[in-house]
């Protein structure tokens, strides 16, 4: 009994050493690389965030000004008497693109 245990210390003394030195190299390595990754990352990912809504807001302006542009165009080259139905017809143009594009955002999302 005497002769099994101290073989079996040996071997765990062996195993928890070789153990400590590879695991605490392997730990300090990553937390140095990720920082500067993660960081520069964070920044890429805000910058393009920042130019998404600078786009958004100028396809927004652009859309306003688009729609104002049809409006006047049907109000001067169509009769008084179907413009009304154009209008209609412009205006369920515009909703249809705005629900396909709100249904695919949310596909998208979700996933």
């Amino acid at each position: 009994m005497s002769e099994e245990h101290p073989s079996t210390t040996e071997d765990v003394s062996t195993a928890t050493d070789e153990g400590a030195g590879t695991t605490g190299e392997a730990a300090a390595v990553p937390d140095a690389a990720g920082t500067d990754g993660r960081l520069a990352g964070d920044f890429t990912r805000y910058v393009n965030y920042v130019a998404l809504a600078a786009l958004v807001a100028l396809a927004l302006v652009a859309g306003i000004q688009f729609y104002g542009a049809v409006s006047r165009t049907i109000n001067q080259w169509i009769v008084r008497e179907y413009r009304s139905l154009f209008h209609a017809a412009f205006n369920l143009a515009v909703l249809l693109v705005a629900a396909a594009g709100i249904s695919w955002q949310v596909r998208r999302l979700r996933g």
